[in-house]
């Protein structure tokens, strides 16, 4: 027959298929290569979602649930490349954003600086949607750019481009601060 099931590659688009369906990050340097919380949501979503009959009102809600999830998850990432790319590393900011089971962190002394950067970045700049717990990966990119000596410039350029507003207080794009 001209198909056969022996075919050692037949599987492999349906694996890259189930990798994206899943989208998940994991956690570096996690031996029981459990995901971090975001993705265990996510994941945990997308099987519900999965056992639901598709014309389900339920289906529909979970659906855009991890929609939603997923362009919020998006459109972090794109601000982060976005200030890193402002700051000059063009070329270098879809890796210094690539975070995998076999990211390190470049310096353990530099955890603790990467934390309170990572976290006064969630308090004082809108990088991050206010409902967004703050992701693990992001302190791995925190940690690379300590690194790299950028990382209070990309605390500066954050605070100009994402500014905190009052809960109130709306943003246009002729109020955002003039970008480098």
């Amino acid at each position: 027959p001209l198909c056969s099931n022996n075919n050692p590659y037949a599987s492999f688009g349906a694996t890259l298929a189930r990798d994206e369906e899943q989208n998940l990050w994991s956690t570096p340097h996690d031996v029981t290569h459990t995901e971090a919380d975001d993705d265990r949501v996510l994941y945990n979503m997308i099987v519900v979602r999965n056992q639901l009959d598709k014309d389900s009102e339920e289906w529909q809600k979970l659906n855009y649930d991890i929609y939603t999830l997923r362009q919020t998850r998006k459109e972090v990432r794109s601000r982060w490349k976005h200030i890193l790319e402002d700051l000059g590393f063009q070329k270098e900011a879809d890796s210094l954003l690539s975070v995998t089971k076999l990211s390190i962190i470049s310096d353990s002394q530099n955890m603790g600086k990467a934390r309170d950067i990572l976290l006064k970045l969630s308090e004082e700049t809108n990088i991050f949607p206010t409902s967004w717990e703050l992701s693990e990966r992001y302190l791995f990119v925190v940690d690379r750019l300590i690194a790299l000596d950028a990382a209070d410039e990309f605390f500066k350029m954050a605070s100009m481009v994402y500014p905190k507003r009052a809960s109130g207080e709306r943003v246009d794009d002729s109020q955002k601060a003039p970008q480098c």
